[in-house]
């Protein structure tokens, strides 16, 4: 089937353009753009040069997508990408920006849902089944794992990662990593649990929680050394543990904590 393209949409020769697409008014698609199939572009949507796109995606209106990074130090001659998984929804004014690194990527992978006005910095990373609601921004070079919740106004400091099905609290000021599985809120940031209810709707048996909340009582309330909570969580030898471990061994920044 042939892409639905409204008659005031501008789309350069140099892009390429998959099938049944819907290409709504006054969308804009630049040079070296590449868009898979049956993705819904809407009113004065922007794809920017270096946009890659997958299928099935959802882009509501006026989002500007693979524009320049914000980095005052930026050759716009530098190639770099943005590239955008399947099934993703991106609401109204989005803006992502694509990589500031020559030949480097800012990945979003697949069925998340960034709501209105959300910003991702150049360099950025995102697994897939994530949420960002309205008014958050990430800073560059920052990772988000499978399933995180990004609350409403949330502000993420650059070269941050957020663990998977971690939660963050609307507002909250985030300058270092976030636990996997916990709920990080606040100004400052600081753990205030597990993320119960994230962890029920992901399936986590009552075992896995259990678990779980040995790991947090050991992270956050054992009074032990960071080396000494290491070594615990690795005696533990359960999933969990090990990957709590290696965040926190593999953590640049430090992580947010219970206090």
């Amino acid at each position: 089937m042939s892409n639905a393209i409204h008659p005031s949409a501008i789309i350069s020769g140099r892009a390429r353009l998959g099938k049944n697409n819907t290409i709504g008014a006054h969308v804009i698609i630049d040079d070296e753009v590449q868009l898979g199939d049956s993705n819904v572009l809407m009113a004065g949507v922007v794809l920017k040069a270096g946009t890659r796109m997958g299928s099935n995606n959802t882009v509501h209106e006026y989002a500007v997508l693979g524009g320049l990074p914000q980095d005052i130090h930026f050759d716009a001659a530098t190639p770099s990408w943005l590239e955008i998984g399947d099934r993703n929804t991106l609401r109204e004014y989005v803006t992502l920006n694509r990589a500031s690194q020559e030949n480097a990527v800012t990945r979003i992978g697949n069925d998340n849902y960034l709501m209105t006005q959300v910003h991702l910095g150049h360099d950025c990373v995102l697994g897939d089944q994530i949420i960002i609601a309205p008014g958050s921004a990430l800073a560059g070079f920052v990772n988000l794992a499978r399933r995180v919740f990004v609350s409403g106004g949330v502000m993420v400091h650059q070269f941050v990662n957020i663990g998977e099905l971690a939660m963050v609290g609307g507002n909250a000021k985030i300058t270092r990593d976030v636990l996997p599985y916990m709920i990080t809120d606040g100004i400052p940031a600081r753990v205030r649990g597990l993320n119960l209810v994230g962890l029920e709707r992901a399936g986590f048996s009552p075992e896995d929680i259990l678990t779980l909340k040995r790991v947090y009582r050991l992270i956050h309330r054992s009074g032990k050394t960071q080396s000494a909570i290491v070594a615990g969580l690795r005696d533990m030898a359960s999933h969990f543990s090990n990957e709590l471990a290696d965040f926190i061994v593999d953590s640049r920044r430090g992580y947010h904590r219970e206090k």
